[in-house]
């Protein structure tokens, strides 16, 4: 293993269950929750996501720490910051650059999911959020996932990188 596979495969930071959210609705305001399913192959118990081992969108995570970016960004007041639900992701996780988790499995309280890719921002951020939002996203829109093995997630859990197969890198 080349010196630059073996940074990529050790993962040392494990991050933190901060916020957690679903939509029951496309367009519906999020639900804040304490704990929720994540169910293989189906997403979030309560979430909008299209169920079925095609969609790779199935739970969508961006990290805590670019809440305070993004709001930066936007140019935000402290006592005004951008919050997770504006974000309308259903994971806010602190302590590890969820970039590193590219191609590769996680676990999250009981349950195993997948990075399948980039969640970039949508039009509708620029709309609710204002002028600029969209711009001030990209880049910390965060990732996408999907369910491998069913379980409960909840707040403050322990996002623990699983070991990654050498034999694929």
């Amino acid at each position: 293993m080349s010196p630059l596979q073996q940074l990529i495969a050790d993962v040392p930071q494990q991050g933190q269950v901060r916020w957690i959210g679903v939509r029951p609705q496309s367009r519906a305001a999020m639900i804040e929750l304490e704990a929720v399913e994540a169910r293989r192959e189906a997403g979030l118990t309560g979430d909008h996501a299209r169920p079925g081992p095609r969609n790779a969108r199935q739970v969508t995570l961006i990290q805590w720490e670019h809440l305070a970016v993004i709001s930066s960004l936007l140019g935000r007041p402290a006592e005004q910051p951008v919050l997770a639900q504006d974000l309308r992701r259903n994971l806010v996780i602190s302590g590890i650059n969820l970039f590193s988790l590219k191609n590769r499995r996680f676990r999250i309280g009981q349950a195993i999911l997948e990075t399948t890719g980039w969640c970039q921002p949508c039009a509708r951020l620029e709309q609710n959020l204002g002028l600029g939002t969209f711009q001030a996203v990209r880049g910390h829109g965060g990732i996408t996932a999907r369910v491998i093995q069913s379980g409960i997630i909840r707040l403050c859990d322990t996002l623990q990188v699983e070991p990654l197969d050498l034999q694929t890198l």
